[in-house]
């Protein structure tokens, strides 16, 4: 057990994944959360401000920013989760993670479209005039509770699990005087 518990600290591959100790995907996640918190904020706001139309665009392009983003965090979270002994609970935990994840950013993706096509449609540049409607801003709030959720699981794999974390001989120079 032992040395399963030492492969799941260390990366499938330190050059795409991150060094020992310093994963990429942890850092990574904070473009997608950063964006789509954003985004919930511009929603919120273009429904009281009086032109929310620049509101409306920038939370569409804050929503892709935070797609693109999350593309490239999720493809250091897979090397991440390869590290992991399978049939263990944190492999479990892993790919509940992974699989809200996914949805997130599907739900997203498909939010992005939408609010593309009924910008499209009410426009002839494209770009939005009006307040962001209900429905994309009920896709927002709900992915993003989602996140809250997909945030727990990846705070467990760390902190509880110490899936890619420096093993304790190695975090102990950090206390030494």
């Amino acid at each position: 057990m032992t040395g399963e518990l030492h492969e799941a600290k260390r990366p499938v591959s330190a050059v795409l994944a991150g060094p020992y100790g310093h994963p990429f995907h942890p850092m990574l996640v904070a473009v997608p959360i950063g964006a789509w918190v954003a985004s919930m904020v511009f929603d919120l706001a273009s429904r009281f401000a009086p032109n929310p139309g620049f509101l409306a665009e920038g939370s569409k392009w804050l929503i892709a920013i935070g797609v693109l983003g999350a593309l490239a965090a999720a493809m250091a979270g897979f090397l991440d989760l390869f590290a992991i002994p399978a049939g263990t609970p944190a492999f479990r935990t892993g790919l509940l993670h992974m699989a809200v994840n996914l949805v997130i950013t599907a739900a997203y993706a498909a939010g992005f479209l939408w609010r593309q096509a009924g910008t499209a449609a009410g426009t002839a540049a494209g770009t939005a005039t009006g307040a962001v409607a209900l429905g994309p801003l009920l896709l927002s709030a709900g992915s993003l509770a989602l996140l809250v959720v997909s945030g727990y699981l990846g705070g467990k794999l760390a902190y509880r699990y110490g899936v890619r974390v420096a093993d304790e001989a190695t975090q102990a120079d950090g206390f030494r005087r």
